[in-house]
């Protein structure tokens, strides 16, 4: 060979080696153990059940070793783009909607890179503002953030939930707005409750769990009871309103109606959609009473007057409609339509300057429509573009409401409308630094599996080539519920800057087409999901968005459930996962954390066969097969997510090295000091974010945009 040429296959060599990621990966070794269950006579191993002692040495010893090769394969000069863009993209000043207390306004505010937000007041709109609460003063790395907060009638005392990372557990603090001074109250053991102030300010309602210390393991949120505390007592003094001893599984939620004369309580089991409503009279004889008790829909409280109730509900309408039950006349032959099931699905309602304001769901986009308390149709409020309506706010007697739109390309911008003058005017505009202008969404179909049709929104450059080599990140959910419609993400917005494209799979599972479209991912149903999304995938590659090995996909909790499911029945059709606080062992999801809730909508292996078949057929942990070539795969989780516990994402991983037959990387990532996802600090969220794209980046070779 010449000279030259020598040279020249040297440099080749060099070039290949830096920008190929599938090197060999020394990963840390797992102890595979001998555990065995019997389910209906099928053995069915599992090698890493030690996993699921988050506290003990080895455990602990491996996820670090693990981090260890996570943070070498992302540590590319690249990374460091990355997060300086994601940094200024995040430093801008993001502020909640405004809310009446009172006779003043409160709002959240985080000043660019501020780890948690901090609340404020003010006495008028645009006025001074004063700080109420500044949760980055309470710990040194920003790990305890605010959670749920409700204030008096009149505004003078506020309940307020921390949480320290990331837990959804909470204590309850209390608080005198003109003053600031700190009550001696404490509540603890909550999780997710917003306390209901009678209307005197001499206590509240709340529903709490026993100390977690004095029930079974695996048993801490059970046993949900409701409780009346008094203002300036010990909690040891609360008064027991009501309890299920009947069953120790079902939980409580609590609201005052607006006129002060009723104790609403939800009555719910696990993730359930049905739900139950009972109610007291609270300057009665505080009997509970059981008004709808069949757990046969969902019913939500719009407000009431006198004995009048208003709820949004499914029950004879999948779509949603609103309802009025009288209270003192409740059977159900007495019950009236206000306004009837519509084509659209209805997903929030709620009571303002007397009105209904209603958000229906058309086509996985949100519209804002006006109707008066008899029913009758007022106006259509509409939206600058496709999109999400999020947190609309304002109360019964109020002129005027806020609410937030955003959409992919549209980043969130608050408006405030004014009924009186019927005006729709900007509040507050994101100062976001991203413009817009060079990218478009669309909105497409495609038949899935079974011929059901399936939305797509398709967002990139609008000078995208249709040549089948585009970098695509496919995100989806499918379940609970959960509705994926358009939102705007800093990640995404990086994402496409960089000639990405950005898919939201509208999959089987949410209820942007009615309950019917949820019950069909449900249980037996779930692998109608799956197919869904697979079959997205496969649109995206037959109409040249991009190729088997440019398509990322990508899911967060029940979504990581999703991708994980995917990447082991299509292991060929994916170029990379991002597999997110993910559910993956799907045989033992009800024993782990708060996974009982879960039931419902997954089945239960130990209850049936028939669930045990369905389970096993899909559930990633178990059906990772040996010598099969995994796509590069980036599992995150956190060391003290209280939700999906990470031994979901450890075994997974765990598995997937000890049987991959090839060299892609299947890395973990766990955050320490973080739970599911709320309450992480601005830090953390950065650090994250440049990890996963530094390894999506790697991974498909892409340079970054100056």
């Amino acid at each position: 060979m010449k000279k030259g040429n020598i040279l020249f296959a040297i440099l080749v060599t060099i070039l290949i080696t830096a920008i190929v990621p599938s090197i060999a990966i020394d990963y840390p070794p797992a102890r595979m153990g001998d555990v065995v269950d019997d389910y209906y006579g099928t053995k069915v191993a599992d090698p890493y059940r030690w996993m699921e002692d988050p506290e003990s040495d080895e455990t602990i010893n491996w996820f670090n070793a693990q981090n260890e090769v996570t943070a070498d394969f992302v540590a590319t000069p690249i990374r460091e783009k990355i997060k300086e863009r994601y940094t200024s993209l995040y430093n801008y000043p993001k502020f909640s909607l405004p809310h009446k207390e009172g006779d003043f306004y409160v709002y959240k505010k985080k000043d660019g890179l501020q780890a948690q937000y901090v609340m404020y007041k003010q006495d008028e709109l645009g006025g001074e503002s004063r700080v109420i609460l500044d949760p980055n003063k309470l710990s040194d790395d920003g790990t305890i953030s605010l959670n749920r907060y409700s204030f008096t009638k009149d505004g003078s005392l506020m309940g307020y939930g921390l949480s320290e990372k990331g837990s959804d557990w909470q204590t309850l603090h209390f608080m005198s707005i003109e003053t600031g001074e700190k009550l001696e109250d404490i509540i603890k053991f909550t999780r997710f409750v917003t306390p209901a102030w009678k209307h005197d300010n001499s206590g509240f309602y709340y529903d709490c769990y026993p100390d977690p210390a004095t029930v079974p393991a695996g048993e801490e949120t059970y046993y949900n009871k409701l409780y009346w505390h008094t203002l300036g007592t010990d909690q040891s003094e609360d008064k027991l309103i009501y309890e299920r001893p009947d069953d120790n599984r079902i939980g409580f939620g609590t609201q005052v109606t607006e006129d002060g004369k009723y104790l609403v309580i939800y009555v719910w089991r696990g993730t359930n959609r049905e739900n139950g409503i009972y109610y007291l009279e609270i300057n009665g004889d505080e009997e509970v009473i059981r008004l709808l008790d069949d757990f046969d829909s969902g019913y939500s409280l719009i407000d009431n007057d006198g004995t009048k109730f208003y709820f949004k509900t499914d029950f004879g309408a999948e779509n949603g409609r609103i309802i009025a039950i009288d209270i003192a006349n409740p059977a159900k032959e007495n019950w009236s339509e206000i306004i009837p099931e519509s084509k659209d699905v209805l997903s929030s309602a709620s009571i303002i300057n007397n009105q209904f304001v209603l958000t229906y769901m058309h086509d996985a986009y949100d519209q804002l429509k006006i109707y008066n308390l008899d029913g009758t149709f007022d106006k259509e409020i509409k939206m600058p573009t496709i999109g999400s309506i999020y947190s609309i706010s304002g109360k019964r007697e109020d002129t005027e409401m806020f609410f937030t739109f955003a959409s992919f390309i549209y980043s969130a911008t608050s408006f405030r409308y004014n009924f009186e003058s019927a005006e729709l005017s900007v509040y507050r505009k994101s100062e976001v630094k991203f413009d817009p202008s060079d990218f478009e969404t669309k909105q497409v179909f495609f038949d899935s599996k079974d011929g059901t049709r399936i939305p797509l929104f398709i967002t990139h450059k609008k000078d995208l080539v249709l040549d089948g080599t585009n970098p695509t990140i496919l995100y989806g959910y499918g379940g609970f519920q959960a509705c994926q419609t358009p939102y705007f993400s800093l990640s995404k917005a990086m994402w496409i800057e960089n000639g990405g494209v950005f898919v939201l799979a509208v999959t089987r599972g949410g209820i942007e087409y009615g309950e019917a479209w949820h019950q069909a991912s449900m249980r037996e149903g779930r692998q109608n999901v799956y197919d869904d999304f697979n079959g997205a995938a496969e649109w995206l590659i037959e109409n040249k968005y991009t190729n088997n090995k440019r398509i990322a996909i990508e899911g967060g909790s029940g979504g990581g459930l999703l991708v994980a499911s995917c990447m082991v029945q299509r292991p060929d059709l994916f170029g990379a996962v991002l597999c997110e606080v993910p559910l993956t062992d799907m045989l033992r999801f009800h024993k782990l954390g708060v996974g009982r809730w879960w039931v419902g909508e997954y089945g239960n292996a130990d209850d049936s066969l028939v669930d045990f078949n369905f389970l096993y057929a899909y559930s990633p942990y178990h059906n990772v097969r040996q010598g099969t070539i995994y796509p590069p795969t980036l599992i995150t989780t956190a060391d003290t997510d209280d939700r999906v516990v990470p031994s979901h994402a450890k075994k997974f991983a765990a598995e997937l090295q000890a049987k991959d037959g090839g060299d892609n990387p299947l890395l973990i990532r766990i955050e320490t000091k973080a739970g599911h996802g709320g309450g992480k600090p601005t830090q953390k969220v950065i650090e994250e974010v440049a990890d996963i794209y530094s390894f999506l980046f790697k991974v498909f070779e892409m340079k970054f945009v100056e």
